[in-house]
């Protein structure tokens, strides 16, 4: 008599397993699936497939589906082995936590040097570096049973020569392989192990999932809390390795350079900046928890000094000791499990590694104090936020108002698969065990060390810039503290995706009506935002093809335009003000 699979029993397997069926549950449990865990689930069981991937926002619930394929497949005799392949130590504990929950023993403390895992476990969860240590030992393990591999993050095994062979060697036995990720995978010339490449219709081939569930689904389903984005300017000041001191408006800067040393110099500690920032997101959280009694902040920092002094400051501001999570701390996974579970714990800061998979679900207030800003790291970072616990959570993120950070937070619902041979894709060297991210975020660690002599930070100030929200912009800028500031810092914590719009408009308008008399009011009554981002982007044009012909630094340039035609630093110009301004370069260009 053959051994029944998955597949001739279909979904309802063994007597200590619930059974399966389509439900609308705003949160998974042991005995229900989301609608899209049951739409993934479904779609598994049809296709019969020894590899499949699913790509679904941070806070989805991608570990609930996981483990139900998992505990469907030992159920029907179809896997007796289990093998979880996470990116860090801590992940590592929390798949094993959530596996003996649905009844599944997995040892998260398994090391290489063991050999073979206790007796008392199905398998074993283990770090993508420890495959690539010894993926021979793995294979061997594989081979040994009827193994399910699921990965986490797969993206992690995209680099050749290094993860991704590891991982290719060690589980291409496997019988059944699930390959999950909720992040955007980075451009590269080297395809992911287990994962399928379909090319577009430029002919780039691109990965292609069995199954996807964007943030924007999500959101409509109740499944993610909405995040509200708190974008902060201000006037940068810093002195260039020639000793010349410059100024410049953070996000109102045209070249790289002046825009990234504006923005180290806003995260400067020692400025006012960060303190700002750090008083008006403190005062959101106090908001937040009028309806959310337990819930916390994060702040992301760049390196340890700057976390410690961030912590620093939040304690004066608290009155409690604030959590400070370093990368090279033996005891973080403890302060992070410790923080989740006491709600009285305000705020937690960290360096970097508070990011992809790490559940704490009472994170409701974030302030993004790194100058890491690639694709890749910003949505593991804001995917921290969104985990849902309660019907209609509120997420707040603050930010620097730069570029390259507003146009992420604008484009939270994009999708971006995995292409290969695209330009400019760099490979590791031969037998390098190197992490994408970690790689991304070492390449700004070396760039920092390399200016630190060139670099010094002189002062900064905050001003409040705008909100972004599902696409838009709302706000028309002010001082820290006006009254144009704190209509938004208290929006309630508890709302509706389509209620947090409606008031976000609602507040704006009643900043149009208080405007001075005399004060430009906006064309049609509503701030165009599309147009006054195109205005800024033609000025800083405009302003760094004046400075290449002259020599002349652009925050010179920005600083004499304002004085020549009034008005605030770029982030907070009307749209006259800009044409002005815009006007005036162009005359003085036909001039030199």
């Amino acid at each position: 008599m053959t051994e029944p699979t998955l597949f001739d029993v279909g979904t309802d397997v063994g007597s200590d397993l619930p059974p399966v069926y389509p439900h609308r549950a705003a949160h998974g449990t042991a005995g229900t699936l989301r609608q899209w865990q049951q739409e993934a689930l479904d779609l598994y069981i049809r296709k019969r497939p020894r590899d499949f991937m699913t790509v679904a926002t941070p806070g989805a619930g991608k570990t609930t589906f996981a483990l139900r394929v998992a505990k469907l497949l030992v159920g029907s005799g179809e896997v007796n082995r289990i093998y979880v392949v996470a990116p860090t130590e801590h992940l590592k504990r929390q798949w094993a936590d959530a596996a003996a929950r649905v009844g599944l023993s997995i040892d998260p403390n398994f090391k290489n040097s063991d050999g073979r895992h206790g007796s008392q476990f199905i398998g074993v969860a283990v770090t993508y570096a420890q495959v690539a240590n010894k993926p021979a030992l793995h294979r061997n393990k594989t081979e040994a049973g009827r193994t399910l591999v699921i990965f986490d993050e797969i993206h992690h095994a995209g680099d050749s020569l290094s993860w991704g062979e590891g991982v290719r060697e060690a589980f291409e036995p496997a019988v059944r392989r699930l390959a999950l990720t909720g992040t955007p995978f980075r451009s590269d010339t080297a395809a992911i192990p287990f994962v399928e490449y379909v090319k577009d219709a430029d002919g780039v081939p691109r990965s292609s999932a069995d199954y996807s569930y964007g943030y924007g689904p999500a959101l409509r389903d109740h499944v993610v809390r909405p995040v509200v984005f708190m974008a902060y300017s201000g006037n940068m000041r810093w002195r260039t390795a020639s000793g010349e001191e410059m100024e410049a408006t953070l996000g109102g800067a045209a070249t790289k350079d002046i825009t990234n040393h504006a923005w180290r110099t806003a995260l400067n500690p020692e400025g006012e900046w960060i303190p700002a920032v750090l008083r008006a997101a403190h005062q959101r959280l106090l908001k937040v928890r009028d309806k959310i009694n337990d819930a916390g902040g994060l702040v992301i920092a760049t390196d340890h000094e700057a976390a410690r002094a961030y912590a620093a400051q939040l304690d004066a501001l608290t009155g409690q000791r604030t959590t400070v999570v370093l990368s090279d701390d033996k005891e973080a996974s403890r302060k992070i499990e410790e923080f989740s579970a006491d709600g009285s714990k305000y705020w937690m800061v960290a360096v970097r590694m508070v990011s992809e998979g790490v559940d704490v679900p009472r994170l409701c207030v974030g302030v993004y104090a790194t100058s890491t800003s690639t694709p890749l790291f910003f949505a593991q970072a804001v995917g921290r936020f969104v985990r849902l616990r309660k019907k209609a959570e509120v997420a707040s993120v603050f930010l620097p108002s730069v570029p390259v950070l507003t146009d992420l937070a604008g484009a939270m619902e994009a999708e971006r698969d995995h292409a290969l041979g695209v330009p400019g894709g760099e490979q590791p060297e031969e037998g390098e065990l190197q992490d994408p991210l970690e790689e991304e975020q070492a390449e700004d660690r070396a760039s920092e060390e390399l200016t630190k002599g060139e670099f010094a930070a002189l002062g900064s100030s905050a001003a409040f810039d705008r909100v972004m929200f599902d696409g838009e912009e709302f706000g028309l800028g002010g001082a820290v503290g006006s009254e144009e500031e704190l209509d938004f810092l208290g929006i309630p914590g508890l709302l509706e995706p389509d209620q947090v719009s409606e008031l976000l408009r609602r507040q704006q308008a009643e900043q149009l009506k208080r405007r001075p008399k005399g004060t430009e009011a906006p064309r049609g009554g509503v701030v165009d935002h599309r147009q006054l981002k195109a205005l800024r982007a033609k000025l800083n044009k405009s302003v760094s093809a004046y400075a290449a012909k002259t020599g002349m630094h652009q925050g010179s340039i920005h600083t004499r335009l304002r004085e020549k035609c009034g008005g605030p630093p770029v982030g907070q110009a009307t749209q006259d003000q800009l044409e002005a301004r815009l006007k005036q370069v162009q005359l003085w260009f036909t001039r030199a």
